[in-house]
């Protein structure tokens, strides 16, 4: 039996020391949140956040997450940051197709709390391994600059 801190909770599971984190919270523990997207860290769409960092789920073995604390979509509105993005999202309507968007919030988040007030070159590179196949990149951008507390 294994361990992991997600969203604040220690989760007991079991599976092989390399089986991608993505599989462990979606198949074993029953977070489906994290979304599949290209199964080769391309796409953006099964970022989390390990210890505060964005990294993507697909190909991190779990057990290379050892004791450190693993935030999902499920969990992060719990943050300053991630309340903010999830609240401006809604009110800019930026959800088309929606499967994107937890690995986007995630994205977005963390830009946030490390760059509170960030301009378009720090948006761009932050979002730039986030791929959205419904085009919503515009309402994306607006949104991340309302978090931040600038007019979208």
């Amino acid at each position: 039996m294994a361990t992991l801190k997600i969203n604040g909770e220690t989760k007991n599971f079991e599976a092989t020391p390399d089986t991608p984190l993505l599989w462990v919270l979606r198949d074993v523990i029953g977070m489906t949140g994290t979304k599949f997207g290209c199964g080769i860290a391309q796409c953006g769409a099964c970022t989390v956040h390990v210890d505060g960092k964005p990294v993507r789920s697909c190909l991190l073995p779990v057990s290379a997450v050892g004791d450190r604390s693993v935030t999902t979509i499920e969990g992060i509105g719990a943050t300053p940051a991630g309340a903010a993005v999830q609240k401006a999202w809604l009110e800019l309507e930026v959800i088309q197709c929606g499967y994107c968007q937890s690995g986007q919030i995630m994205s977005a988040a963390a830009l946030l709390a490390t760059t509170p007030n960030p301009d378009d070159s720090d948006i761009n590179a932050a979002m730039a391994g986030n791929i959205c196949r419904c085009g919503t990149y515009v309402r994306i951008r607006d949104a991340i600059k309302r978090a931040a507390g600038n007019a979208a």
